[in-house]
């Protein structure tokens, strides 16, 4: 995969993960932020780490396998690896400004 294809890749992610939202949450999880790590590698596997705004988020099973599903249908990624991690704990100022706008939070 060359420099330019991986670029075009990471922006796809991107842009998919940000038509990923938490069913309470009107704002996407990208914006929220809680995508901690996009480490896309040469052979075309993703490994993803991600958090949720609490550990007993009732829609995580959905939230994750929104995201690999989503993932897994990007040209160019042969598997995406999501990884759901607590460290370090999520809290609003990891969200975006546009984020902290749209929820209130400025």
């Amino acid at each position: 995969m060359t420099p330019e294809e991986k670029l075009k890749i990471e922006e796809r992610i991107v842009e998919v993960l940000k038509t990923v939202y938490d069913p309470e949450i009107p704002v996407d999880i990208y914006n929220l932020g809680l995508i901690y790590r996009i480490d896309l590698h040469d052979d075309g596997i993703l490994e993803l780490d991600m958090t949720l705004t609490a550990p007993n988020c009732p829609a995580a099973d959905f939230i994750v396998e929104d995201v690999r599903t989503k993932l897994d249908g990007i040209t160019g990624i042969k598997d995406a690896k999501v990884n759901l991690v607590f460290e370090p704990e999520w809290d609003k100022d990891m969200m975006t400004e546009e984020a902290k706008l749209e929820l209130g939070f400025m």
